[in-house]
């Protein structure tokens, strides 16, 4: 394919489609629901459920207790993938009671 410029016709065909596409409008929501915005803001709104919380501590105390008593590696690596988020968990559901 060649990498040089669009002819007069090219753009102008070019320019119509994008016209076309700009008026419909369920071409556009569908298009807009499917960005993803990553963001802190995002990450920072996160207001766990306190039963969330709660089944999160619940299993993570067992894989703590689960990879004590057996040294299994599976059973510790699920502990130490788990841990952060109930951490992260619980201190949003303080921060949030905290300011009510």
């Amino acid at each position: 394919m060649a990498t040089g410029r669009l002819s007069d016709d090219e753009r102008r065909i070019l320019a119509e489609m994008e016209r076309a596409l700009r008026r419909d409008r369920r071409l556009d929501r569908r298009l807009s629901t499917l960005h993803w915005r990553p963001g802190l803001s995002r990450m920072t709104s996160y207001t766990p459920h306190p039963l969330t919380v709660a089944l999160l501590l619940a299993v993570s105390i067992g894989l703590m207790v689960t990879g004590v008593t057996t040294a299994q590696p599976p059973a510790i690596w699920a502990f130490a993938a788990l841990w952060p988020l109930t951490l992260y968990a619980l201190f949003r559901l303080a921060y949030r009671g905290a300011q009510t």
